[in-house]
């Protein structure tokens, strides 16, 4: 561990918190220019809203490439590569004259987006002793979940006042100044190790080293599934308010804003829970509450008793639990990996990415012009969740591990 004093680790983890919140970033800002982006480059919005699946696809595969790299290079020459690709796809996506170059441009910053997700959780990792790892996570929430506060209406002014090609604008602008902040004042907490083989078939090997490992798969399983419904919530959630409730794009803002709140305060809560409570702990109990808040909004839903204020307190509970399982999740799922940080973290982004981007495509599938499919989804997510930490719990007399790789 690398010895730094409190002001430095404030100033580490705010940069730590920046890498991880490129991606929802990236996300967030656009979404409302879809309208604007189809009309400027001539066609409809399902093209547009492709940009944002292929940027889902590049951000996923992404991290298992930076994995291998952050083991082999180091954590920061990686990164400053990553932070340069996302710097050209931005750049495509400001200057792109049909939707094709928007996508393919989309893909890369994708790509490039996805290193500070992994580099950040390898650093800390790297940097803090296990017991702070679950505060700092939840300190790294803290900033990434401003990002759909004001994310969105900022990028709607944006868009009203200067056009959507300057959102990416924008973005050019955060991502240097990132990467300024990355180049002075992140250490290098993890030395190049020449020995670790970039060949396919270690770096294979590598990855299924860590799926192997029990306390990893339960833990990642757990985080990714019930971030899961966050996804669910994100697709479903325009087409339930504004479409099916009514609410103006403006109100809409406040709403997004304001269930977000709750996730950041609940994030900030868990730094307080810690002191009494363990991560496991935290965790069984949180995806508890979770299942119970879906349940109870999936009842309001089907038997025609939602309204804005009901389906939105709802929503509310539901996301302020995962404020306390992702951070918990993510600490204890790394915490056993030692020099295998950098693709242990790769592995978690992945499958987060990969079941968040699954729960939001079936939230479209199963589309019927309702709140239902989003609450279906959401409370599946939460009760997989829930049954997947307990069933690999010694006390219920199984083991998760045993089960998947038997």
């Amino acid at each position: 561990m690398i010895q730094t004093s409190p002001r430095n680790q404030r100033t580490i983890i705010f940069i730590l918190g920046l890498l991880t919140a490129i991606g929802p970033l990236s996300i967030d800002m656009y979404l409302s220019a879809f309208p604007a982006i189809a009309e400027s480059l001539h066609t409809d919005i399902s093209k547009v809203t492709l940009s944002l699946s292929f940027f889902f696809v590049g951000i996923s595969a992404g991290q298992l490439l930076y994995g291998p790299l952050l083991e082999r290079y180091g954590r920061k020459r990686p990164l400053y590569g990553g932070l340069f690709l996302y710097f050209l796809g931005a750049l495509g996506c400001a200057t792109a004259e049909n939707v094709e170059l928007l996508i393919a441009s989309r893909l890369l910053q994708g790509l490039g987006s996805s290193v500070g997700m992994v580099a950040a959780r390898a650093m800390v990792r790297d940097l803090f002793e296990v017991k702070d790892s679950a505060r700092v996570f939840s300190m790294l929430m803290l900033v990434v979940s401003v990002s759909p506060i004001i994310a969105p209406s900022f990028g709607g002014i944006i868009t009203t006042l200067l056009g959507w090609r300057a959102i990416f604008g924008v973005l050019i602008i955060i991502i240097l100044l990132i990467l300024l902040g990355s180049w002075f004042f992140l250490p290098e907490s993890k030395a190049p190790d020449p020995s670790f083989s970039l060949a396919p078939k270690h770096i294979l090997l590598s990855f299924a080293s860590v799926l192997k490992h029990p306390g990893f798969l339960t833990h990642a399983l757990t985080g990714a599934v019930s971030s899961a419904g966050l996804y669910a919530y994100i697709a479903g959630s325009p087409h339930v308010f504004i479409d099916l409730y009514k609410v103006t794009e403006t109100q809409f803002g406040w709403i997004f804003a304001a269930i977000a709140a709750g996730l950041v305060t609940a994030s900030q809560l868990n730094t307080l829970v810690l002191k009494k409570r363990s991560s496991q702990k935290i965790i069984q109990r949180a995806t508890l509450l979770q299942t119970v808040f879906g349940i109870i909004l999936v009842l309001i839903v089907a038997f025609g008793w939602d309204s804005v204020l009901l389906t939105m307190a709802c929503i509310f509970a539901f996301l302020g639990c995962q404020g306390f399982i992702f951070p918990n999740a993510t600490a204890l799922a790394l915490a056993p990996m030692g020099h295998n940080a950098g693709n242990a973290s790769a592995m978690i982004g992945a499958i987060q990415m990969t079941i968040g981007a699954s729960a939001s495509a079936l939230v479209g599938i199963i589309h019927n012009n309702t709140p239902l499919p989003m609450s279906v989804v959401m409370t599946g997510c939460a009760i997989t969740a829930f049954v997947v930490q307990g069933i690999s719990r010694k006390d219920w007399g199984f083991n998760l591990h045993k089960f998947i790789t038997r």
